[in-house]
């Protein structure tokens, strides 16, 4: 059964979305391309010197906070996969240190596997300020506004972006990104969702959304990591969970396999590229230019996919 949501007289936009390098800036920075590419305005340094303190933030809150060090050989592509070894066992005094959780992959292992990941779901949708400290809060503000900072708003503008998709419609979006987004989704007459496919593991990627302020806009069941299996086979796993005759999707990325998979699938492609003119980049990319490519493919207001 597909998970549409939708009537028979409501259209759906699924965009999908590539996170690094695409919805944030972060090898870039760290390998000093994107200072590179600035014909000398930004300073490659302080690039770098951002990435890696983003780095160091990521591993922290993997390791701290997301079981990561106990998971990181068993990547799976996205959190719901182990739901059915989920017995819904009470984990108010389970002791994750002291279950013996590793190999073999067996029954057992997945149940306490899926035991983490019920953990991880119920994290991310607190949200990252419900458990790290005031102190790290602070820090982590100011990485933000100073990597948004020089990156001429490209973090600030990619949020902003994904709050005008998953309403679907700009004259009722503030300026700014509202913590209520769900309410203009709700009420505009359509609905319309945001899903991540990305080539990073799946903790460390759902640990971006947060540090990254995606969490709002993108829910961790819609956070999937093409790491093993391939951003195609992701595409469709995707296209049969939201199947129905009224659903566009649009992939947006800067990488060959994210724009050789939506041709297999036949979906419009939105190139991404900081370093060039003659693609998208943020700030610039709109809900209107998404529109555009979708247009071109599915025809103006006809949701048939041929």
């Amino acid at each position: 059964m597909g998970d549409s949501g939708t009537s028979a007289d409501q259209k759906m936009n699924v965009y999908i979305w590539d996170m690094d390098e695409t919805l944030i800036l972060l090898k870039s920075l760290i390998n000093g391309t994107y200072a590179e590419a600035s014909n000398g305005v930004k300073n490659v340094q302080t690039g770098v010197e951002i990435g890696k303190m983003w780095e160091n933030y990521i591993l922290q809150i993997c390791d701290d906070y997301f079981f990561y060090e106990q998971i990181e050989n068993c990547n799976k592509p996205y959190l719901d996969v182990t739901r059915e070894y989920d017995d819904g066992r009470n984990l108010s005094e389970y002791d994750f240190n002291q279950d013996g959780f590793g190999h073999p992959s067996d029954d057992v292992n997945k149940r306490k596997l899926s035991y983490r990941h019920r953990v991880i779901a119920h994290k991310y949708k607190k949200g990252l300020r419900s458990i790290i400290n005031q102190d790290m809060v602070k820090l982590w503000d100011n990485l933000y506004d100073s990597t948004d900072n020089y990156t001429d708003r490209w973090l600030s503008s990619a949020r902003v972006c994904l709050e005008h998709c998953a309403a679907g419609n700009t004259d009722l979006i503030p300026p700014i990104v509202s913590p209520d987004a769900s309410y203009y989704a709700r009420n505009t007459g359509y609905h319309h969702v945001n899903v991540l496919v990305t080539s990073g593991s799946l903790i460390p990627s759902l640990v971006k959304c947060l540090l990254f302020r995606l969490d709002g806009l993108i829910a961790c069941e819609n956070v999937y990591s093409s790491w093993e299996v391939g951003k195609l086979q992701c595409f469709s796993w995707i296209r049969e969970r939201f199947s129905s005759p009224n659903v566009q999707f649009c992939v947006i990325g800067d990488g060959w396999e994210e724009c050789e998979a939506a041709e297999s699938m036949r979906w419009p492609f939105v190139k991404v590229d900081p370093w060039s003119t003659s693609y998208h980049r943020f700030p610039g990319l709109t809900l209107g230019d998404l529109d555009l490519y979708l247009s071109v493919v599915y025809g103006n207001g006809e949701n048939d996919e041929e």
